[in-house]
């Protein structure tokens, strides 16, 4: 195997200026539409620091070894371009393009690429370079291998569906809200890493390191997680499958706590709650359910207003009727949850799974709160998870929706007057005889604008 293949640091890199680079750029366009004089872009080796690529096409484009170091490249197409072993440190790649894009070996170390495109890259080992004093060096032997680098990156909801980033470096990184459904991870290191709300439905963990990774509110179901280090990982609120439940790579992870004594533990709770809110705060004690294991109960009529219960499991429980304005059930696991007729009106539901939930005739309006400037404490289900939801008659007015999926949800003379909707994902939801007037549509899928 050649050693390092011209990819080092004492290999000179021809720097580009803006306007040479613009040239560069015009012949790759008029070779992307076949126009004559076309030519494809090759800027391997090239020295691309510090340059403003912002939505530029160098699809198909050859920018392997090329140095991209703090460049800006936010809403460009990358598409299937080959940046094998590229320096892509703190690059601004937000909502990128980069749709089966060659990354191995390539450092995106403190890189931000927030809502970008990244479905079916390619960022597995395949160089022979390594990071060292801030430089790209070759390694001392030809059989050495570097591993793909997203250290201390931003991915904050980028869609890497199908990616291949097994091996590669992901430690410290911020994934939340990231799509990562059928993602190959397997033997990566992602220690410390924020993956809060991922989905990462069919992914594969195996022999993965996910030590102090948060995974608050991820989907983990059909996940493989076959000698996955989940050491001090918080998986409190995580939406995971019977079978993975039982494995024993979860006896090291942070899990939701099922109360001693149940019955005479929450009659003492809602008491004091009761206290609170008819002392105004004064007496008794606001309740504090978050993290804990709830699943299944039978909790019908229950006052929880204002009461904290983020990341709780709530998986099958029984709530018809009950009062939780204003409370904070974020990140929370609230599957085929029956909420018939609840009062939930200015709710926290950021982030909480509710799939198969019945919500048939709830209370998600708006809160007036009594100040002299007539606050309005409005309903927040942002990114929340109805699919198949029943929301018939159900109160949505001004709620915000925005990024939730509600695919398949009944929404039948639902309320949604002045929701927030952008980016919501309502394909295959039944909306006959709602109410959209002045709701935001705006980037919502499968619903007529």
């Amino acid at each position: 195997m050649p050693s390092a293949q011209g990819f080092g640091s004492n290999t000179p890199r021809t720097k580009l200026t803006q306007s040479q680079l613009n040239a560069i750029l015009l012949r790759h366009q008029a070779f992307r539409k076949s126009q004559p004089g076309g030519v494809r872009a090759n800027l391997k080796m090239r020295d691309l620091s510090h340059l403003d690529l912002s939505g530029i096409d160098l699809s198909d484009a050859d920018l392997s070894g090329a140095k991209l170091f703090s460049a800006r490249l936010t809403a460009a197409n990358l598409s299937n371009a080959n940046l094998y072993a590229a320096d892509l440190r703190l690059a601004n790649l937000e909502k990128a393009d980069l749709r089966r894009a060659d990354l191995r070996g390539a450092c995106l170390r403190g890189a931000v690429l927030s809502e970008a495109t990244m479905v079916e890259v390619d960022l597995r080992d395949g160089t022979l370079m390594h990071y060292s004093g801030g430089e790209m060096v070759a390694h001392q032997y030809e059989d050495s291998v570097l591993t793909s680098e997203l250290t201390a990156a931003t991915i904050r909801g980028a869609d890497l569906s199908r990616a291949k980033i097994a091996n590669a470096f992901v430690m410290q990184t911020d994934l939340t809200d990231a799509v990562l459904r059928g993602t190959k991870f397997m033997r990566a290191n992602l220690t410390g890493s924020n993956m809060t709300g991922c989905d990462l439905t069919d992914a594969d963990l195996t022999e993965a390191n996910l030590s102090g990774t948060k995974l608050s509110g991820a989907v983990l179901t059909g996940c493989a997680i076959n000698r996955t280090n989940f050491t001090g990982a918080t998986l409190i609120g995580a939406i995971l499958d019977a079978a993975q439940l039982r494995s024993p790579n979860l006896q090291a992870a942070v899990l939701a706590k099922a109360l001693e004594n149940p019955d005479d533990d929450l009659r003492d709770i809602l008491v004091e709650h009761l206290s609170w809110i008819d002392s105004g705060g004064k007496s008794g004690k606001r309740a504090d359910l978050s993290a804990l294991d709830l699943s299944g109960r039978k909790l019908d009529g229950i006052n929880l207003s204002a009461a904290i219960l983020q990341c709780i499991a709530l998986r099958g429980a029984t709530m018809t009727g009950v009062s939780m304005a204003i409370a904070d059930l974020s990140l929370s696991d609230l599957r085929k949850v029956d909420f018939t007729n609840a009062d939930l009106r200015g709710i926290n539901l950021e982030r909480a799974t509710l799939t198969g939930a019945n919500l048939t005739g709830a209370q998600l309006g708006p809160v007036h709160i009594q100040t002299m400037s007539g606050h309005v404490w409005r309903s927040n289900l942002q990114r929340a998870r109805l699919g198949m939801a029943i929301l018939r008659n159900a109160d949505l007015r001004k709620a915000n929706l925005s990024g939730a999926n509600l695919a398949g949800a009944d929404l039948r003379g639902a309320n949604l007057s002045e929701a927030d909707l952008t980016g919501a994902d309502l394909t295959g939801a039944t909306l006959d005889g709602a109410t959209l007037d002045m709701a935001n549509t705006g980037d919502a899928i499968g619903v007529a604008v």
